[in-house]
């Protein structure tokens, strides 16, 4: 039988990347947590956690944290099926179904696809944020449930399903392209002109421009992450950047974007993958997030 106070603190290590922050969900000094992680290393006879900034599982690790998840999930999935007063579960004991999705996915559609299913069944959203090329490694490392993905292969003891498609264009402000674009949309053009972008992992603009120029551009960036303030800066006349079209359909109606080369665009198909051994709630939710999808994703 597993010690699930070791297993707890185990998952929430991998959770938060961190003992400090493991410690502080658990209510125990990261000492404690330190030492039921090594308590639970040596009964199990393997390294768990590779230390570092941030901790992360190994292969040993991730499948306890898998099994850590499910048996949460389970319990919450029980409660939630005891005879209950008038009101519904006790608010501490909603479950928490905790993904992994892009910014751009939280920014303009998941929310609004997962929100009905999620006030309906009592449920709390836990959305970690990475990069849609990179989420499927958050559920490989045992760190969520489920995610949202460009990944179409499962991942090892996973399910995939498409979503749908995100589609993103090239966009400015028209100064900012009178002044990069306007003698023409050429591979020194690009070169000139800065662009935005999210993070280091975010490389739809690099795509864009080797699709469109068939060689390596290396602009000068702007660096903000966050989708909120990304499309601003486009706005602005920092740069030009990907945008998907829903996010900014009313910017290039108003004017205030234009697309760089018109009829251009870059296709991100996306997945949700979750575990395949079934938990009701998650299988639920997983259900409800590919219907709704469809209104939102091309």
């Amino acid at each position: 039988m597993f010690d699930y106070a070791l297993l707890d603190a185990l998952a929430a290590v991998i959770r938060h990347g961190s003992f400090d922050r493991a410690a502080s969900e658990l209510n125990v000094t990261p000492s404690a947590v330190s030492q039921r992680v090594k308590l639970l290393e040596e009964r199990i006879g393997s390294v768990l956690v590779k230390r570092g900034q941030p901790c992360v599982a190994t292969p040993s690790g991730a499948l306890l944290c898998r099994h850590t998840e499910r048996v949460r999930l389970l319990e919450a999935q029980l409660t939630g099926h005891m005879p209950m007063t008038p009101g519904g579960m006790p608010a501490d004991a909603w479950p928490a179904l905790r993904v992994a999705v892009n910014d751009d996915s939280v920014g303009s559609w998941f929310v609004d696809a997962a929100s009905e299913f999620c006030i309906e069944r009592q449920v709390l959203l836990d959305i970690v944020i990475d990069d849609q090329d990179h989420t499927a490694q958050r559920i490989r490392d045992g760190s969520v449930q489920g995610a949202v993905t460009t990944q179409a292969e499962p991942v090892q003891g996973c399910r995939s399903t498409r979503l749908g498609t995100m589609r993103y264009v090239a966009v400015c402000a028209p100064a900012f392209f009178a002044q990069y674009f306007g003698n023409g949309v050429n591979r020194e053009s690009w070169r000139q002109a800065p662009c935005v972008v999210f993070n280091a992992k975010d490389a739809l603009q690099t795509r864009f421009m080797r699709r469109v120029t068939r060689a390596a551009v290396d602009p000068p960036v702007h660096w903000v992450p966050h989708v909120g303030g990304f499309v601003r800066a486009c706005v602005m006349g920092l740069g030009w950047g990907m945008c998907p079209t829903r996010m900014i359909a009313a910017q290039l109606a108003t004017g205030e974007l234009v697309e760089i080369l018109p009829g251009r665009r870059l296709d991100v198909d996306l997945y949700w993958q979750s575990w395949r051994l079934s938990v009701g709630l998650l299988d639920e939710f997983g259900v409800a997030l590919r219907k709704r999808a469809a209104d939102f994703l091309d």
